[in-house]
């Protein structure tokens, strides 16, 4: 059984696979599933000074599926390259767009050959609502768990704050979807992260909501590493 872990800025997740099965998952640091797995790998892009020696941790230097078509791979945050390694098993040959909506949102461009290209990043819903309630003397902090409607007119000052910022960001993705498309006919747009959910809900014109697309790219890389050894 392989354990993969997805430990970000804000939370953590794992899943277990049988070979390319996905067989359980959850949230937090599984100590049980840590004790029966014959192999643990990590992407790690919040902190990870306290982990178990038995888990691997994706680095700059990790063996990939994909090849990294990017200036400066050292600084490239491991779940985006672990999203696009989980893009491109699932959609092999075909050109995809990765959207993870965690703390930041990134979009990531893999095209038909498995060459990752990049992408953008961006501040996170939850960062957004921080950021205009810190930094104004009257906005109010929305709380995050209670977003999921977009209205295009805000009414009210927290029906513009929605506005300005779960609007505005599903049109700026939505722009960077149709940019793409023109590159990339018969692009697959998946969407995952913490916030994928909220972003369904406020509509996503039939994005792909892949909830485990890290996890799953993290496997697809240990299976890389056992056939290339």
């Amino acid at each position: 059984m392989n354990l993969t872990l997805d430990i970000g800025n804000t939370s953590a997740k794992w899943a277990t696979f049988e070979g390319r099965e996905l067989t359980a998952h959850g949230h937090g640091m599984p100590a049980d599933q840590l004790e029966k797995a014959e192999k643990v790998f990590a992407c790690v892009s919040g902190d990870g000074t306290s982990l178990d020696s038995r888990i691997e941790v994706l680095t700059s230097s990790t063996p990939f599926p994909i090849h990294l078509n990017y200036k400066t791979p050292e600084t490239l945050g491991a779940d985006r390259v672990a999203d696009a390694c989980g893009a491109v098993s699932l959609h092999p040959g075909e050109p995809c767009l990765i959207i993870d909506a965690g703390t930041c949102i990134t979009v990531d461009f893999v095209d038909a050959t498995g060459t990752y290209h990049g992408g953008a990043i961006m501040p996170g819903l939850g960062m957004s609502l921080q950021a205009l309630h810190t930094f104004t003397a009257k906005l109010p902090l929305l709380d995050i768990e209670h977003v999921d409607k977009a209205p295009v007119l805000g009414r009210t000052t927290e029906e513009s704050i929605l506005a300005g910022t779960l609007g505005a960001t599903l049109l700026a993705l939505a722009g960077f979807v149709a940019l793409y498309k023109e590159k990339a006919p018969g692009l697959h747009v998946l969407l995952t992260g913490g916030d994928a959910g909220r972003l369904v809900s406020a509509g996503t014109n039939g994005w792909e909501h892949v909830p485990q697309l890290t996890l799953i790219g993290l496997n697809e890389i240990m299976i890389h590493n056992e056939l290339t050894k």
